[in-house]
């Protein structure tokens, strides 16, 4: 077996596909190639799967979710119907000009920037961004290195929504202990160490929305150091894919409305037992008029 093989864990009924991360000795070191998990296991225990494309391991967006997704955002941002607003009197100063034709609006979803531990979901999660109209940049930060990559990217992005998000996990050695100790967890420590320099950036919850773990990260400690959403409060598995639901329903949810927070967890793969939150404002903006060509970057 070498690095980046793609295998199962016999003990658990090959039950999760992994990526091989790098192998110490007889223990490898093992990445969800679905689920955002950082495991180990030793080499024995290992069977190997097909080495095709490991996306096709990671259950794609089905239509359907792509469908809910598309109208979720969509439905957050109908405009008002014009007949239902109270049309001034014609002796009002300015009347004339209300009863002209409405110029046409343009969007401004909320930008993201999104921070991954795994190159592999962060093309994926770049490319379902794109597919619904959400301006994104990501970059790939093993996630050691997330707080002081925030302090350099924070300024230069001047995102609307922060993602920090990779692989984590209860270390098995300390299942049994307290896990409610950052100590217990293989990643929640420098995640909380992320969201503390976001938060250094912009203390305000409205004005940056963070969303920050991964599989079983410590969700308590998260939001206390300034998470307006985390995982994961059971201490569960989450998708690869989680972050990025609620990232786009943040986007397209107007900057006068909070989110709905049990609406966007219903978006996501892992539910309320995956991922939590408090009540947080959107970003998503209108503007007139609608520009017809393009703005230079």
């Amino acid at each position: 077996m070498k690095q980046g093989d793609l295998v199962t864990r016999k003990s658990y009924g090959g039950d999760i596909v992994f990526k091989i991360q790098e192998i110490r000795r007889q223990q490898a070191v093992l990445r969800g190639v679905e689920l955002r998990l950082l495991a180990d296991a030793p080499l024995p225990d290992l069977e190997f799967v097909p080495q095709l494309d490991p996306f096709q391991y990671m259950s794609p967006p089905h239509p359907w979710w792509m469908e809910t997704m598309k109208r979720s955002l969509t439905s957050a941002t109908v405009p008002v119907p014009t007949g239902s607003e109270t049309q001034p009197p014609s002796y009002w100063p300015g009347a004339a000009e209300s009863a002209k034709p409405r110029p046409a609006y343009f969007d401004m979803p909320g930008k993201v920037l999104h921070l991954d531990g795994d190159p592999a979901y962060l093309r994926k999660c770049m490319g379902l961004y794109g597919e619904l109209r959400v301006p994104a940049e990501g970059y790939y930060v093993p996630e050691a290195s997330m707080a002081d990559a925030l302090y350099r990217l924070l300024p230069q992005s001047q995102p609307d929504i922060v993602v920090i998000t990779g692989h984590d996990g209860i270390l098995k050695q300390r299942q049994s202990l307290d896990i409610t100790q950052l100590s217990s967890y293989k990643n929640s420590h420098n995640f909380v160490n992320a969201v503390r320099a976001a938060r250094a950036y912009e203390k305000n919850r409205d004005a940056l929305t963070v969303i920050a773990g991964a599989c079983q990260s410590h969700f308590e400690a998260l939001l206390q150091a300034g998470a307006n959403f985390a995982s994961s409060p059971a201490r569960v598995l989450i998708h690869a894919l989680d972050p990025l639901c609620i990232a786009a329903k943040v986007a397209y949810t107007p900057i006068r409305d909070t989110v709905d927070i049990i609406d966007v967890i219903g978006l996501t793969h892992s539910g309320i037992e995956g991922l939590g939150g408090i009540e947080s404002r959107g970003s998503y903006r209108r503007g007139v008029p609608k520009i017809p060509y393009a703005v230079p970057k």
